[in-house]
């Protein structure tokens, strides 16, 4: 299990890399949003709408609703859109993240997918998850905008702990 404070950390970094990335893309050319340089990522602006995606459902289940669907790539047709959209994210998410103590983080949470189907599963899992979905998404995003000529810099931990 997870504590608060290593909880309030963890998503602080993944908000730290998050807005590194946003802050990278917004140095493309609009067009370069839908660009497939690598085969197999899709584009930079399906990865980062999955990533808000899974924040956005994820959070939400943990404040009792369940969303029946992911988000829409078309609902966000500019870098701005998704900037916008994830600032919203961060900071319900970091309020969320304020209010937890030990005993709600062990608690299980009881959700629906968005396939419908009933889960239960303890809060600190899904943080966790949270966390290390954040992270495979980036390093995504990261290669690429390396591949595009924007790289992120060094997103590790340690980075954002020595900033």
């Amino acid at each position: 299990m997870i504590s608060p404070d290593y909880l309030r950390t963890l998503f602080a970094y993944h908000e730290w890399a998050t807005l590194r990335v946003l802050n990278t893309a917004a140095q493309l050319d609009p067009p370069a949003l839908d660009a497939t340089p690598l085969a197999g990522l899709g584009s930079l602006r399906q990865i980062l709408v999955h990533a808000l995606s899974a924040d956005y459902v994820w959070r939400s289940r943990l404040e009792g609703t369940s969303p029946p669907a992911m988000l829409d790539p078309a609902a966000f047709p500019t870098l701005d859109t998704i900037r916008a959209r994830w600032a919203d994210e961060i900071a319900t998410l970091r309020n969320v993240i304020a209010t937890l103590d030990a005993p709600t983080l062990a608690e299980d949470l009881a959700y629906q997918t968005t396939r419908g189907i009933d889960q239960r599963t303890p809060r600190w899992q899904i943080f966790a998850h949270m966390a290390n979905h954040g992270t495979q998404h980036r390093s995504e995003a990261a290669a690429l905008l390396t591949a595009l000529g924007h790289s992120p810099g060094d997103l590790d931990m340690i980075v954002f702990f020595r900033a």
